[in-house]
């Protein structure tokens, strides 16, 4: 059967995955009355809950008897690691871009591995029927975006289509509206070649990603490279290293075979070179390895990751509410956890630390970092992770550099100016400004120390009254930027174990804003608050109200509490200080003080000070 390998890569949230699903319908991978639901490919509860794409996944579809395997991608940055070792299994990507907003920061990214591989792109200008489209502009700026990448005449070249994957229609010509996807499934086996490979000689597959089974174990994805596999075939598992012949490798045998279709892997007993497979009965796969021919061990390039630019400690819970909800609490527990994450995660980093309970673990970025401290949360892990920190290196010269990122905010006009002040002290520089059409929107860009951004995201929403949109990406590392200004206000910590109580909330609410609410459980040293000072102010939320016999209407009056702000994850990190730590448990979120005893929290202060 003739073969196309695409990838689909867009920004977050321009519609890659609802054209995914477009595609899907079109193409007869659903029955007609098979009811169906929305972003389908997104199959991962957290990709869900926040609309993203986490995982790469592999599906595959067939047109005029073409079998398109598609590769759906993450459109953040963060999980660079997942696009980076996807991309070595196609041929082709289609880059989608929102005719509003245009390329933005990781669409930047990921174009630029797609442009280095020498892939061909198609683009594909989705939502035309968007009010504020500016579709003109837009195809002008993917062209300055490929040329500032330096893409060769070939990918210069790339033909556009115009699109609405959400009304499933795509057109050569804006203007025009079609009736479906024809145009694009055209254009895909128009302009993507099929896969370059040997048909003939000795097998070769480089495991491109992982799968999982409980009844055959372990499953390598991966493309054929060449040859044939069938099932029953002896074949070898060659460690990482070099490319080359070698003569190591264990010998293993082939008990399942499956190719992509739809939603489903299907079972076959032979598969052809060009085509995106999974292999089961061999132990000891990891993504970047290569399986061959018994007789002809030759080694791929294995997959190159960017590496790791930001840090947390992750370290077992010792606080006083410790064990009450999860079911693996222990330092091997949590070790083991980690340990596992990185056969699939490539572009994870743990390490052990000079303290046996507390392990290094370096991602690309924040999200990065919360998604797997989210997903261990939700399988019951109890753990407490620390301040992020930007992971520095000694350049040539032998000087200090830091993470820088590319940053784009989108706010209204009148709001410029707020932006630029608070970006200024964090050393961020403005490289751009340009306004968005007639939308009374202003578009900045700036380049800022990864450490400038910690702690701004819940700053800039307050500033722009939540109108404003923030993205930023990973850009280089450049020099140190000096000391940068923390958290501007202190916070309030429970000096007692107890209950939180309403009447104590209600005399605290006026200087600080609370993370709890009555009946919360709280210890001593836990963060119950944000004091509006820049001073720490230790609190009693358990003081309840004290009962007389005298009633007067002012000591009776009915108190009405402000919402607490509930933490996230994410708002967590860029929260804490480096004296913090955040406590994750499979009930909930809290923070509180690495020393819970007040005495002992002063003494150190005082030791700081004489030491600063």
């Amino acid at each position: 059967m003739a073969l196309r390998n695409i990838a689909i890569i867009a920004h977050v949230d321009h519609g890659k995955t609802t054209l995914v699903d477009q595609m899907f319908r079109q193409a007869g991978v659903f029955e007609a009355h098979q009811a169906v639901e929305e972003r389908v490919m997104d199959s991962n509860p957290l990709e869900k809950e926040r609309g993203i794409t986490i995982l790469a996944k592999n599906t595959a579809v067939t047109w005029n008897g073409v079998k398109i395997n598609i590769v759906d991608t993450p459109g953040h940055a963060d999980f660079g690691g997942e696009v980076e070792r996807i991309l070595r299994m196609v041929d082709g990507v289609v880059l989608l871009v929102d005719a509003a907003e245009g390329p933005m920061p990781q669409t930047r990214f990921v174009t630029r591995k797609a442009l280095e591989l020498g892939l061909h792109p198609l683009v594909v200008v989705n939502k035309v029927d968007r009010p504020d489209a500016r579709i003109h502009e837009v195809h002008d700026e993917v062209l300055e975006l490929f040329m500032d990448l330096e893409a060769s005449d070939e990918q210069l070249d790339a033909p556009f289509l115009y699109a609405s994957g959400r009304d499933g229609w795509a057109s050569k010509d804006p203007e025009v509206k079609t009736e479906n996807l024809d145009e694009l499934f055209e254009t895909i086996l128009m302009a993507f070649p099929a896969p370059d490979v040997d048909a003939t000689g000795p097998f070769q597959m480089l495991i491109s990603t992982l799968d999982y089974s409980t009844y055959v174990g372990r499953i390598a994805v991966g493309k054929i490279e060449r040859g044939s596999v069938s099932v029953g075939d002896r074949v070898a598992l060659l460690p990482l290293g070099d490319p080359g012949l070698v003569e190591e490798g264990e010998e293993a045998r082939v008990s399942k075979l499956y190719t992509f279709s739809g939603l489903e892997k299907i079972e076959v007993e032979r598969a052809e070179a060009g085509d995106i497979v999974a292999l089961a009965g061999l132990d000891g796969v990891e993504i970047g390895k290569t399986i061959t021919d018994l007789t002809v061990r030759d080694r791929l390039r294995g997959i190159a990751v960017e590496e790791p630019t930001l840090a947390v400690d992750f370290t077992v819970n010792n606080s006083p509410m410790a064990g009450q909800s999860g079911k693996f609490v222990t330092t091997r527990q949590v070790r083991d956890r980690l340990v596992k994450e990185l056969e699939r995660n490539v572009a994870l980093r743990v390490e052990d630390t000079a303290s046996p309970d507390t392990f290094s673990v370096a991602g690309r970025g924040e999200l990065h970092l919360t998604i797997l401290m989210e997903t261990m949360r939700r399988e019951g892990y109890e753990f407490q992770v620390g301040r992020p920190k930007v992971l520095t290196r000694i350049n040539e010269a032998g000087e200090k550099e830091e993470p820088y990122e590319e940053v784009i905010v989108e706010v209204p006009s009148d709001m410029v100016g707020t932006v630029i002040e608070k970006l200024g002290p964090r050393k961020g520089e403005m490289t751009d400004m340009k306004p968005m059409g007639d939308s009374g929107t202003t578009r900045l860009r700036f380049m800022i120390p990864a450490r400038g951004l910690f702690g701004y995201r819940s700053e800039f929403l307050t500033d722009t009254r939540g109108e404003g949109i923030l993205y930023h990406t990973f850009d280089h590392y450049g020099p140190w930027a000096g000391n940068l200004r923390g958290r501007q206000k202190g916070v309030l910590v429970a000096d007692r174990e107890g209950q939180a109580v309403g009447f104590a909330l209600f005399g605290l609410q006026e200087r600080a804003t609370m993370f709890v609410e009555p009946q919360d459980k709280v210890y001593a040293g836990m963060i119950v608050g944000e004091n509006v000072r820049p001073d720490d102010m230790d609190v009693n939320v358990t003081k309840e109200k004290k009962l007389t016999n005298m009633r007067t209407t002012s000591s009776d009056e009915n108190i009405k509490l402000e919402p607490p702000r509930k933490m996230t994850l994410e708002l967590a990190l860029e929260f804490i200080e480096d004296d913090e730590l955040i406590e994750v448990t499979p009930d909930g979120i809290r923070l509180r003080k690495r020393t819970l005893d007040a005495n002992q929290r002063k003494k150190e202060t005082k030791a700081r000070k004489r030491e600063g």
